[in-house]
Order: structure tokens, then C-alpha cells, then sequence
């Protein structure tokens, strides 16, 4: 087997611009002002929430929902059930008898978030619980450009750590408190978005958040936002030789604003260790992790290297607009949130800068390019995905020739299974976590990189900038990704979005001949699979010297430029699609090919990459 070509061209810079894809585009608005108080011995918190709504959407609404994401830790929840029936669960939320960890929860372990209180611009309101959302009947209809205020008491527990958010980790995290308070749902131009918290991701409002927490002072807090009391609350948050302010008593009382954000998390725990560093021009980035002698090298190296990963997005995707991050050691593995992120801390040094990558690039495509997870989970994982392993490329130093080498196996795996499902299925809906997972990070991955297959490296990069540029802090879905392509790279893709997002149709092309006629050679070419692709057909000669040929994709009406620099191109007629197969000549004997290659990249996810070599015997 000859050795294939790769070429894979990263094009750094800016672009920047101001017109969007929807002339029309509206989003809500919701400011949070909450005051919660913490009891750290029995995991319970009561807390008080003014929520300022701003209806900017056409429809008059007359009801609104909440989620309260902690009732799903209760035995016989839907998350239950559904761990329970899935055939293969997540392991991080099953025992070694393969019995769902929820199931198994006492009255003190469970999680539960309960509403005592709720008015709308001080009328008392009839609302109902119903699982994981509350339903909220209006006292007045909220009119198209009209606000409106709920004030709410509320009351919770925080569940024994079980997936995302809890209390006493396996890494013995205090407080994970991600999902933790009563968080108004989404409605947009698809409507209201009261979504279950069974096992998926999130979709939230866009809006400023002002939350004060008091716990024990002993605890250190870090997650979402700006503290604004640090030299009340010292835990190394204070400026350098500030005398701390202490305040009296027991309990600290921790001050955070968080503007245009679409949730707040915050973790604790009395053994934090607290560093900080500076991105140069950029924002200051926290460090909060057990003090354990088995994790202070790691987590000391991460830090240099969380500062390159935030170069490089800034750099390749659009500057990171908040003046803070804040990587933290909580939850059950990585997970994003708003300027923060919670990962599992005892890990290797490679992993522990991978999760962070990942977590960090997640910083752009969910929470600032806020996708609905629950519908193009692989907007946001799958974007994450793609850009992240880049990133660990550079800043790792890692040669691979082709760094999604392991996604497009993954995927391959997946379509081959039988048990793919298209990626426009809700994400709850998927029939095993196993096609869940391969479709949102490995074909949500794939998306990119044989994007860049279609139009180029250069005109992609370029696309993800211009598509940060256009739809940060906005709700974009996949359409408005494919016309920022389209308008860069003057190729029409509606095709790709349909085929790769919404089908589980197959790329399998064959090189199905390779015939003498005359002082020519004839190659014959076979569409296999129903999705169809533009086709780089790399010629080796005989004498080492190499030649490419391109095939068009009629409906694709363009052209990418020559991926290959230094290497001379033919631009073959367009294949019109219905077509099975497709003939063209090279006007060379045919004794003078020793091998010819479909997509030496590897860019395209071809099934069978087994009929896209021909060599001569």
C-alpha cells in the first residue's frame, strides 16, 4: 500500500463583520437576582430569586416554565427510568451490579428544587411541579417588547454526586453545583423548550445574572462570574497586600455578576487550592483544585497550557469576550459552563489538558455561540470536538498527520453498526448512548473537517471566524453555519447539511476500473453510497510524479481552490449526482500509473476506504 498524501492547512487571522443571516432574528432576555444560603452539614439551601423577563419575541405569552434539573435525582424520575432501560448506560451512573445509582438514594441523598413562593409583579401565581419543570400559569399575559418581574423562594438539596452536579464526588468535591437553581426555559422562534432533564445537555436565556451566596467561611467558591467582594472574602481572590475585610460570624457571603450569560455555576469546598494566571491581553484565569500532593504537579503544568488553549481559540475562532475563566476540579468527568468549567482532577497530564482543551473550546460553541443542545447537540460537541483537537496539536506539540484519524474511525464504526441514527434526532431520543455520543463529537467533529474537504481549509477557518463574528451571544442553528460557508466560499451546500445532519446515508466511492484506450488510460469511478461528494483523485507515477484530478459535484455550483500546492491539478466536468458512475481519461498509458488514490486527505468519511486505492499489479 503506497503511502497517501495528507495535507491539512490551518489558516490563522480575523475576520470580522456585522450583517446577519436572519433580518429578523429576536431572542429573549432575562435578568436573575438571586440570594441563596447554603447549609454545608445537611447539603439543604433555601434562596430568593428576582427574575426580570423581557419578551422580545412576536407572541403573546400567557404561561412559562422553569426547570428545576435537581428533582431528576430522585429514585423513579425519568432520568431513572431511562437509565434503567437504556441497553447500555453510563457507567458513571451505575454500580457494579449494573444498578442505577439514582434508584439507590435515600431521602438525605436525593436531589429535589421546589418553588415556596411565586409572584409576577406581586400577584401570587398558580403553578404546578411537574418531574423536572415547573408549569407557571401568568397572572397577565406578558405582551411582544412588555417585561415582566417573578419574585420566587425556593428550596433545595443537593443530590449525592451522581452525574454533573452533587455533593462529595468521587474526588471528594464538596459542592458541584451546576443545574442548581429554578432556571426560566427557552422560548424562540420554535417556541417554548421545556425539555426534561432526563440525561442530555441544555438550552438557556440570555441575560445578567447578580447571585450572592453565603456558606461556611471555611469553603472557597469559584465558577461563574465576577466577584465583586473579594477583599471581604480573601480565599486568594483579593488584590495583592489588600488587608481582608473579615466578616463576622460563621458563613462568608460570596458576591458574583455575570453579564450576558445563559447559566451560572459555582462549585465549593473547604480544601480548595487557589491559583491565578494572566492570559497576556487577556482574561485572568482561576485554578481551583484539592490540596493533594498527588495532584499539585499536574495541575501546576495545566495551568501555562490553559493559557495557550485560550490563545489559540481567541486566535482561531473570535477573541474571548469576558475578563475571567475559571478551571475547577468538581462534577464527574468535564463539563462547560458560563466562564467556567468543572473537571475530574486526578488524571494524567495529557488528559488533564485534554478535558481542559475541550472544556475550554466549549466556551465558544455553546456559551457564547449558543446553540440548543437538545436539538444540534453536534453543533456545539462536534464544533468543540474538531477545533479542540487542533488546539492540542499546538500547544501539546503533538505531529500527527492526520489528527482525526481516531474520529473517523469512531464514526465508521457507527455507520457500519447499523445502529445510527440521523443527527437531527432530539438528543434524549437516541436509542443507545454508544450512537449518542459517536454522532455529536465524531460525525458532529466530522461536519468540519470534511467541510474542509468541500471548500477548503483556508475558506473553513475562515467560516468559523465570520460564523463567531455573526452569531456570538446569539441561538444559531445549522442553517446559519451552512450560508456563512456558502458566502465564503461560493458553493452551495444545502446539500452537505441535509444529507450529513439529517440522514444516515453513506459516502462509499469505488475506483470501479482502470482500462487502456489507445495512448490514454480510462478510469471509471462508482458512487456506492447515497450521500455524494466532490472527489480529489490523486494519480502516482511510475517516476514518482504526482498529478490530481477534480471532480465537482454538479449541485455543489463551485469550486474549491487546489488543496495541493505544488502538485498540478486537473479540473475534471462535473459529477451530477444520480449518476453511479463517472468516466474520465488521462492522457497517459496506462502502464505508466502505479497507484491511484480517491481523497488522499482522508478528509472525506468514505466507509470503505479499502476500494479508494487502485495499484498496479
Amino acid at each position: 500500500m503506497i503511502k497517501l498524501l495528507f495535507t491539512f492547512l490551518t489558516v490563522f487571522g480575523f475576520a470580522f463583520a456585522t450583517a446577519q443571516n436572519k433580518t429578523d432574528y429576536w431572542q429573549q432576555h432575562v435578568d436573575y437576582t438571586m440570594d441563596v444560603n447554603m447549609d454545608v452539614d445537611t447539603f439543604q439551601y433555601t434562596g430568593t430569586q428576582k427574575l426580570v423577563y423581557t419578551n422580545n419575541s412576536p407572541d403573546e405569552l400567557n404561561r412559562v416554565y422553569f426547570h428545576l434539573y435537581f428533582n431528576a435525582f430522585q429514585p423513579g424520575s425519568e432520568m431513572d427510568i431511562r437509565l434503567q432501560t437504556i441497553p447500555d448506560p453510563d457507567s458513571r451512573m451505575i454500580t457494579e451490579e449494573k444498578v442505577s445509582r439514582i434508584s439507590t438514594l435515600t431521602d438525605s441523598e436525593i436531589g429535589y428544587l421546589h418553588a415556596t413562593s411565586l409572584t409576577q409583579d406581586g400577584k401570587q401565581l398558580n403553578y404546578s411541579e411537574e418531574g423536572t419543570i415547573l408549569v407557571v400559569n401568568l397572572a397577565t399575559p406578558i405582551e411582544p417588547g412588555k417585561q415582566t418581574t417573578f419574585n420566587m423562594e425556593f428550596k433545595g438539596q443537593v443530590p449525592l454526586q451522581i452525574r454533573r452536579s452533587g455533593r462529595n464526588s468521587e474526588e471528594n468535591i464538596a459542592l458541584s453545583m451546576s443545574q442548581w437553581y429554578p432556571k426560566l426555559a427557552e422560548f424562540d422562534f420554535e417556541g417554548w423548550h421545556a425539555d426534561p432533564y432526563i440525561a442530555r445537555e441544555f438550552h438557556g436565556v440570555w441575560g445578567d445574572y447578580d447571585v450572592k451566596l453565603t456558606l461556611d467561611k471555611n469553603y472557597t467558591v469559584g465558577g461563574t462570574g465576577y466577584l465583586q467582594n473579594a477583599d471581604e472574602i480573601g480565599h486568594g481572590y483579593e488584590s495583592p497586600g489588600t488587608k481582608i475585610k473579615k466578616q463576622k460570624g460563621k458563613t462568608l457571603t460570596w458576591h458574583f455578576k455575570a453579564p450576558m450569560v445563559h447559566d451560572f455555576m459555582w462549585a465549593a469546598d473547604p480544601e480548595y487550592i487557589h491559583d491565578v494566571q494572566q492570559v497576556p491581553n487577556g482574561p485572568t484565569l482561576h485554578f481551583l483544585y484539592k490540596d493533594d500532593p498527588k495532584l499539585l504537579e499536574n495541575w501546576k503544568k495545566l495551568q501555562p497550557k490553559t493559557v495557550e488553549a485560550m490563545e489559540f481559540f481567541s486566535k482561531n475562532i473570535g477573541e474571548y469576550p469576558y475578563d475571567q475563566y475559571s478551571v475547577i476540579q468538581g462534577g464527574d468527568g468535564g463539563m462547560e459552563y458560563a466562564m467556567s468549567t468543572l473537571i475530574t482532577g486526578d488524571r494524567k497530564f495529557g488528559s488533564l489538558v485534554g478535558v481542559m482543551a475541550h472544556e475550554l473550546a466549549h466556551s465558544w460553541f455553546q456559551h457564547i455561540l449558543a446553540t440548543n443542545e437538545a436539538k444540534h447537540e453536534w453543533m456545539d460537541e462536534g464544533f468543540t470536538s474538531f477545533i479542540s483537537k487542533l488546539c492540542m496539536g499546538e500547544i501539546m506539540g503533538l505531529d500527527k498527520e492526520n489528527p482525526f484519524e481516531g474520529t473517523y474511525k469512531g464514526y465508521r464504526n457507527l455507520a457500519l453498526s447499523g445502529k445510527e441514527q440521523p443527527q437531527s434526532t432530539y438528543a434524549d431520543r437516541y436509542a443507545l448512548n454508544f450512537a449518542y455520543g459517536i454522532s455529536a463529537y465524531s460525525k458532529g467533529s466530522i461536519f468540519l473537517s470534511q467541510l474542509g474537504y468541500i471548500i477548503g481549509q483556508d475558506k473553513l477557518m475562515e467560516t468559523i471566524r465570520k460564523y463567531y463574528t455573526d452569531f456570538k451571544f446569539k441561538h444559531p442553528v445549522p442553517n446559519d453555519f451552512k450560508r456563512v460557508a456558502e458566502k465564503i466560499s461560493n458553493i452551495e451546500l444545502d446539500w452537505y447539511l441535509t444529507d450529513w445532519t439529517q440522514t444516515t446515508n453513506t459516502i462509499d466511492y469505488n475506483i470501479k476500473n482502470v482500462a487502456d484506450k489507445e495512448k490514454s488510460t480510462q478510469i471509471t469511478l462508482e458512487r456506492i453510497g447515497l450521500m455524494p461528494m466532490p472527489l480529489d483523485i490523486l494519480v502516482v507515477y511510475e517516476d514518482n510524479t504526482k498529478e490530481t484530478f477534480y471532480a465537482p459535484l454538479r449541485m455543489m455550483r463551485g469550486e474549491k481552490d487546489n488543496p495541493y500546492s505544488g502538485i498540478e491539478r486537473t479540473v475534471l466536468e462535473d459529477w451530477p449526482w444520480a449518476y453511479p458512475t463517472y468516466t474520465f481519461a488521462i492522457e497517459k498509458p496506462m502502464s505508466s500509473i502505479k497507484a491511484i488514490v480517491i481523497d488522499p486527505s482522508q478528509l472525506m468519511a468514505d466507509i470503505d476506504l479499502e476500494n479508494n486505492v487502485w495499484q498496479a499489479e
